[in-house]
């Protein structure tokens, strides 16, 4: 199961664009297949991330290489994390109470505004016709009448709100990796959350 330990490890021994220099071959099928080191290598950074590594190799690249270029690097979050320009609109979806607060507080402590904390997508989605949202704070796994995947979607396509997931579920988050311009793995801190939304900014995903 993913912790933030390895987390930390993998991001700092990584850089992205050495990773896509070795793997990328095996999304086109090109001929240069990566070696057996860079293959276990690959089977490693899908179990660090929680992910299935007992599948074909283009598979395991294509859902970690998501996961990598939403999630961000450490030094991705350094060069990145600069201060919004302006307060934003945030609306936060989580159901777990604890974490909801926690996000609320953040952001507010940040200057930004704050929709929300919602536990279910239904309620979550009802609001977004009723507040013009810059940004959208969103777990993945939700209780209640669908789920955060299908609400990022609604989000996305109705109203144009970029989504970042909050989550465990790295799997599902790979996989629909698309609907969101940042992922926050959990457990995660403050700054983890802050740096995530300086991206999304500076990504130019939120109108100015």
């Amino acid at each position: 199961m993913f912790d933030g330990t390895l987390n930390a490890t993998i991001g700092e021994g990584v850089e992205l664009d050495r990773l896509r220099a070795i793997y990328d071959g095996l999304l086109s099928g090109s001929p240069d297949q990566p070696g057996d080191e860079a293959m276990a290598e690959l089977a490693g950074m899908a179990r660090i991330f929680d992910l299935d590594a007992d599948r074909p190799p283009a598979d395991v690249w294509r859902d970690l290489r998501a996961v990598l270029m939403r999630h961000g690097s450490p030094v991705a979050r350094r060069r990145d994390a600069a201060p919004p320009p302006r307060p934003l609109t945030v609306m936060v979806v989580e159901d777990d109470p604890g974490m909801a607060s926690e996000l609320t507080e953040l952001l507010a402590a940040a200057g930004h505004g704050v929709v929300g904390p919602f536990s279910e997508a239904a309620a979550a989605g009802t609001a977004a016709a009723l507040h013009t949202l810059d940004l959208a704070l969103l777990d993945i796994n939700l209780a209640g009448d669908g789920d955060g995947v299908v609400l990022a979607r609604h989000l996305k396509e109705t109203w144009g709100v970029p989504v970042i997931f909050l989550t465990g579920n790295v799997a599902a988050a790979a996989e629909n990796a698309r609907l969101a311009t940042a992922l926050v793995l959990k457990p995660y801190g403050g700054r983890d959350v802050m740096d995530a939304i300086a991206r999304t900014v500076a990504s130019g995903a939120v109108a100015p």
